[in-house]
């Protein structure tokens, strides 16, 4: 996939993780759902629609829908990963065959206006293209609805390194409390590093998957805001901004959540250890409540029609919405997202021999996950955990 469409995207998702709130409740979203919808909507768009829809792309009108085409096939080809899209449209609803032309492969169907029949047949295809992770289309289908376009995103890897699987207890939001805790030992101290952000340091620790998706774990100053943290761990792990390494960090606390020293030991060779929490988050994310981050202000105005290179009949967006989850167990890590465009009419013991360097890192308090394809950088999804939670392993489910 082009640089220059994985920076587009990743702008999107940096912007998207900067506006994660605080409180209670965590989040999971990926841009790379919406990002193409949005380039196909800019290649039929007109006026000020087409102008707000290539200021959130990050890139001209013009070359939208060749670049999301090709994204999108970028994405179905890696391992592990299953993108799909989908179109269906009312019978009454003439498509221009120059847009509806450059569609990427994907379904093609009907709406028949039978809110029910309809809902069946939407649903049906989100849960089959997620594998059952997402079990229901996040948009409602009204008989109002003319067309609806879609993307589904599905992703599953498993550890190059499983977790041991403990109870342990945590820190600040999660002090007293009994975690499902998950473990492990390694010799690669640079799997975990520091980044420096508006809001102070931000620990990130690469988790690697084994078809070239890797899940980055971020933790930050106890009293820095979400989305602060995720936005410079975004930065961090898309090389937008350098970190160091543990192997170079100064002895002592040298991040959130992370303790360097040199210690003797009965062996030789440096050890990470590496202490998180299982974790379950799901979201549903109303685009038009945040339209101009996705563009879509002028788009959603129904009192006249803004896609006139998607049909001659005058349509604004109805709807627009992100249904995602996120898994974070012992064995591996599953996520999956379908968004979803609604369109309507517009209107140790003593003499060890060995002085070695251990580091431990320990993610017992909230913190933010980013998921990225490993040669390109591009961020599948991203999130935060505020609440951890008990999931079974990949094999149970």
């Amino acid at each position: 996939m082009r640089n220059s469409t994985v920076r587009a995207v990743n702008r999107l998702t940096r912007q998207w993780a900067a506006r994660t709130p605080a409180g209670d409740r965590g989040t999971v979203f990926t841009a790379a759902g919406v990002w193409p919808l949005l380039a196909l909507l800019a290649d039929g768009a007109d006026g000020a629609a087409r102008e707000e829809l290539a200021g959130a792309l990050g890139m001209s009108a013009e070359s939208a829908a060749g670049a999301a085409r090709e994204l999108l096939a970028a994405l179905d080809g890696v391992r592990g990963l299953q993108a799909a899209t989908g179109l269906w449209n009312r019978e009454e609803l003439p498509l221009e065959e120059t847009w509806s032309g450059q569609l990427p492969p994907g379904t093609r169907g009907g709406l028949t206006g039978d809110e029910a029949v309809d809902r069946k047949a939407l649903d049906a295809w989100a849960s089959d293209r997620t594998g059952g992770l997402i079990e229901r289309m996040p948009v409602r289908v009204t008989e109002d609805t003319l067309l609806v376009l879609a993307s589904a995103l599905a992703l599953r890897l498993r550890w190059i390194q499983p977790f041991e699987e403990f109870e342990g207890t945590g820190q600040g939001p999660w002090a007293g409390r009994e975690l499902p805790m998950l473990f492990r030992i390694t010799a690669l101290l640079d799997r975990v590093s520091v980044a420096r952000g508006p809001q102070g340091a931000v620990t990130v620790l690469e988790v690697v998957g084994s078809t070239g998706v890797d899940v980055h774990l971020v933790l930050g100053e106890p009293e820095a805001a979400p989305g602060a943290v995720l936005a410079t761990g975004i930065d961090a792990v898309t090389r937008a901004l350098p970190s160091t390494g543990a192997s170079l960090l100064p002895e002592g606390a040298a991040g959130p959540g992370l303790t360097v020293a040199t210690v003797r030991a009965w062996t030789p060779g440096p050890r990470l250890t590496v202490e998180t929490v299982a974790f379950e988050v799901r979201a549903d994310h109303d685009l038009l409540a945040r339209a101009g981050l996705f563009g879509l202000g002028t788009a959603s105005d129904p009192s006249r029609g803004h896609f006139p290179g998607i049909s001659r009949r005058p349509l604004a967006i109805e709807a627009a919405r992100q249904s995602a989850l996120a898994r974070f167990h012992a064995a591996g890590f599953e996520a999956a997202a379908v968004t979803a465009l609604g369109v309507a009419a517009g209107c140790a013991p003593a003499g060890p021999r060995y002085r070695v360097r251990r580091v431990h890192v320990r993610y017992d308090r909230p913190f933010g996950f980013v998921a990225v394809h490993r040669t390109s950088r591009l961020v599948l999804a991203a999130g935060w955990v505020a609440e951890p939670d008990r999931v079974r392993s990949e094999d149970d489910h």
